[in-house]
């Protein structure tokens, strides 16, 4: 499949679960920032959404993008700038989808992810045949933390199948989980 540019991917940090299920806001890493979006850009997503409702949290994103575009980043590793050149730090996953419904005239799909099982998923190959109509925007929702709440999972059109072992242990970080889906999705077999 060609990369579209039509998909984005949401790295929510609220509202998501910690490992007692009570909603919490997790805390903007460094290495998410820079692993997905260099994920992003390697399998040619549009663009990458972190979404955090705190200030500090936002402010911290925003000076890590911009060591790599405008600072001394941006002469040491252009590699880095070109994958940092799609994220876009937002508050809320509303915004998210708002800034894609402007950009493409039409409200994206979501589709969600998670470790848990569920009844009714869409598998990556499925979802990669939906993923060709490149007048649809989507937009792949990741959370942190222990997973997106019910909330926000009961707001996606989609719901993507969970990465599955041989074992019973499933709990990858969140820039591994990213990086397998989007190769299940885009990459080159």
């Amino acid at each position: 499949m060609v990369p579209c540019r039509n998909v984005a991917v949401a790295l929510v940090h609220y509202p998501v679960y910690d490992k007692n299920r009570q909603v919490v806001t997790t805390a903007v890493t460094n290495l998410d920032i820079h692993d997905i979006a260099r994920a992003a850009r390697t399998f040619g997503l549009g663009r990458y959404y972190v979404v955090t409702p705190v200030a500090g949290q936002q402010m911290l994103a925003e000076r890590i993008v911009m060591h790599w575009q405008d600072g001394w980043g941006a002469q040491y590793n252009p590699k880095r700038k070109s994958a940092l050149e799609l994220v876009r730090i937002v508050s809320t996953l509303d915004a998210a989808v708002s800034d894609l419904e402007a950009a493409f005239g039409r409200p994206p799909k979501l589709v969600t992810t998670g470790a848990r099982s569920r009844t009714e998923t869409v598998s990556c190959g499925d979802l990669s045949e939906l993923l060709r109509d490149e007048r649809q925007p989507y937009l792949l929702v990741f959370g942190t933390g222990w997973g997106l709440t019910e909330e926000v999972t009961s707001r996606a059109d989609m719901v993507l199948e969970p990465i599955q072992g041989p074992g019973d242990y499933n709990h990858l970080s969140v820039r591994s989980a990213v990086a397998i889906i989007m190769d299940r999705l885009f990459g080159m077999r």
